[in-house]
């Protein structure tokens, strides 16, 4: 293959005046279009679009299964019409695909000979800097988990919810050239155009940079069919992202192929967009390492677009450490798995393993429908994700829980409002093992089932909590947040509210309140010395100057049924021993010995902190009282302004009946 056959898309001498074809333009195509242009005007897609209807229980056949379409068909138009692609691009309908990559393996694809030299170099190439195509795998490696790269994707096809796209198709399609799997994700949303197609699949834009990690976690080679309608004006693009091409051919810079065409839905005229050199190269290197192998082929899957949308096909799936493809996609024909992880043994396992087992929390680690039923907090009915031919019913955790209450919580931060969380026990406790907070940022999923406590002695076992945290940032792989103060806060009041859930409503599952080592109950301490206040286990949530809500009565009178034993025990062995303590911070004296006053000086700082916050305690209670004195009168109120109202009601009717007998002659009746 020579130099010049090898284009950058990223090239500036790629816009050069479009070649036209004299083809044939179906007039029912351009009116079809014009009625989808009313919607899609001005429109300049954000990231990767993929969206298309197609028929889903034939793809398992077929790579893109035919259907209807009255907006636009142009591969028959073409087969008399067809650029040549030239002696090196001869690889058509016989013309089986370049060999894999040597290694199938995601996590060792990275590694190959660097002392083997590229065949192709750029002219002049040290005069500037090129991407490597090893970067294609090391930015895929943010991607530790391959559902967490197909949400990525999904998360562009949501994004077109606002320009009209109703459904995401997520399926297994056949590559024909090998018959081996394939992953199709293709939505009807707005799709790109030529330069939004360039932004995505290039590198140095933010744009479309999930697209890049997710579309290479999932497999070496990503092939991106897209539809854009604006002004009446259809570009249609197509790129290759092809890592087994870069690799195999031994280059040394990123090359990413696209073909552009255009269609004048008015008066029917159709031509591509790159000059005529970049179209003949870029056409052969697809028809060599892409799935397809002539121009027809590629217009086709356009065709089945529709209007408008885009579709990706990614091929050559990686493998597992097994030698197996990483997902799945024959333990359950309506699903897609992850190999190795999917749970075959559950037959074997008791009643309690079992019912473990299948809980959400364990299955999303394996299976794409449970994983994409609790993705989105909330989607609108009119999109639907549609996974292997059916629809993914949507799932809120927060439905599922037992005993729930709903907390505020305030970030530390002043232009964040409070958010609530709502937290309860997992309906099947206390049964499965199952706790933790599911943290969604912007209604998409960052951590399912986050551990936030050790629960040790079964304190917080069945605890689940939900919350929309959209004042911190998540991170490059939207599987996790960045470790900020305002995240490290949120997980310490996420603590609390574990532990004081527990507290309050572990008895209602039939679990004991577990007691920290270092304290018993009152009534077996010795008596206490006179004028002794007795110090009580705080907890942290209590303190004054806390920012979080306040504790209720209920949790508080729990905390007041236990002391700090080891506090004491030294100072109830001393006779002589006796303490006052002030309501104003008045000295406190003690007779205890030396070696005891450091111990003393923490004690009395529990009595300290526990006498102001029993004052504050008191302050709520008279509030809370005053508060109900308050509706108590309001509430009389408006059972006077009701008796009002009657009276003045009959008074009416009495005055409106007069008033009839006086205008009809007639006496009113007794």
């Amino acid at each position: 293959m020579d130099t010049a056959e090898i284009v950058d898309l990223s090239s500036d001498d790629e816009g050069g005046e479009a070649g036209s074809r004299a083809l044939h333009f179906d007039s029912d195509i351009a009116s079809g279009a014009k009625q989808q242009n009313v919607t899609n005007r001005g429109h300049t897609p954000k990231h990767y679009r993929s969206r298309s209807r197609s028929n889903i229980q034939n793809s398992e056949e077929n790579m893109s299964p035919s259907r209807p379409n009255s907006c636009h068909s142009c591969s028959g138009d073409l087969k008399q019409g067809l650029l040549p692609v030239g002696d090196d691009a001869g690889h058509s309908d016989s013309s089986p695909i370049c060999a894999a990559l040597p290694c199938r393996h995601f996590w060792k694809a990275g590694n190959y000979d660097n002392g083997l030299v590229p065949k192709v170099r750029v002219p002049n190439a040290g005069n500037y800097l090129n991407v490597h195509p090893l970067f294609l795998h090391s930015n895929a490696t943010s991607h530790k988990w391959a559902f967490g790269a197909i949400a990525e994707l999904l998360d562009n096809a949501v994004d077109e919810i606002q320009n009209g796209a109703t459904y995401v198709i997520v399926d297994r399609i056949s590559n024909p050239k090998d018959k081996s799997p394939a992953l199709l994700i293709q939505d009807d949303g707005g799709g790109m155009d030529p330069e939004a197609m360039r932004r995505c699949m290039s590198f140095g834009f933010s744009d479309g940079n999930g697209f890049k990690t997710g579309t290479m976690r999932l497999g070496a080679d990503v092939i991106v069919f897209s539809r854009h309608l604006n002004n009446g004006i259809l570009t249609q693009s197509i790129g290759l992202l092809s890592y087994t091409y870069m690799m195999q051919t031994q280059l040394d810079r990123i090359v990413v192929p696209m073909v552009h065409y255009q269609i004048n839905t008015s008066s029917g005229s159709f031509g591509i967009l790159n000059d005529q050199e970049h179209f003949i190269s870029n056409l052969s290197i697809m028809l060599r390492w892409s799935p397809f192998t002539s121009e027809i082929e590629l217009l086709k899957q356009l065709d089945e677009i529709g209007c408008h949308g885009t579709k990706i096909i990614i091929y050559n799936l990686w493998f597992n450490d097994d030698s197996n493809l990483e997902l799945d996609f024959d333990f359950d024909t309506e699903d897609i798995c992850i190999a190795g992880d999917i749970k075959k043994e559950v037959d074997a396992l008791s009643s309690w393993e079992t019912l473990n087992e299948q809980h959400t929390a364990n299955r999303l680690r394996y299976s794409l429908r449970v994983y994409l039923s609790i993705l989105y907090l909330r989607l609108p009915e009119s999109f639907t994700i549609i996974l292997r031919g059916q629809v993914v019913d949507l799932h809120n955790i927060a439905d599922d829980l037992q005993y729930p209450e709903f907390i505020l919580y305030k970030p530390h931060s002043s232009d964040e409002s409070a958010v609530v969380t709502t937290i309860g026990f997992v309906k099947e406790a206390p049964e499965v093992n199952v706790h933790g907070f599911n943290i969604y940022h912007k209604n998409r999923l960052i951590l399912p089932y986050w551990q936030v406590v050790s629960y040790l002695r079964s304190r917080g076992r069945g605890v689940v909590g939900v919350l929309k945290a959209d004042f911190i940032q998540p991170t490059h792989n939207k599987q996790d947040f960045e470790r900020t103060s305002l995240f490290a806060k949120l997980e310490h009041r996420l603590k609390e509210m574990t532990w004081e859930y527990w507290d309050c409503h572990c008895q209602l599952l039939g679990y004991q309140k577990n007691r920290p080592k270092s304290q018993v109950p009152i009534d077996t301490l010795p008596p206490k010395p006179p004028g002794f206040e007795i110090p009580v286990a705080l907890n942290k949530s209590t303190y004054p100057h806390s920012t979080f809500e306040q504790v209720s009565p209920t949790k508080r009178k729990e905390r007041h049924g236990s002391m700090d034993l080891h506090k004491m025990k030294k100072q109830t062995r001393e006779q002589d021993f006796s303490t006052s303590v002030g309501c104003n911070d008045e000295n406190i004296q003690t007779t205890a010995c030396s070696e005891d006053q450091e111990e003393d000086q923490g004690t009395i700082h529990l009595i300290q902190v526990n006498t102001e916050l029993h004052a504050r305690c008191l302050e709520f209670e008279k509030t809370n009282e005053e508060l109900c004195h308050k509706v108590t009168e309001l509430r009389s109120k408006i059972q006077d302004a009701k008796l009002e109202y009657n009276s003045l009601l009959s008074q009416v009717h009495y005055q409106d009946l007069m008033l009839t007998c006086i205008v009809d002659g007639t006496p009113p009746a007794a």
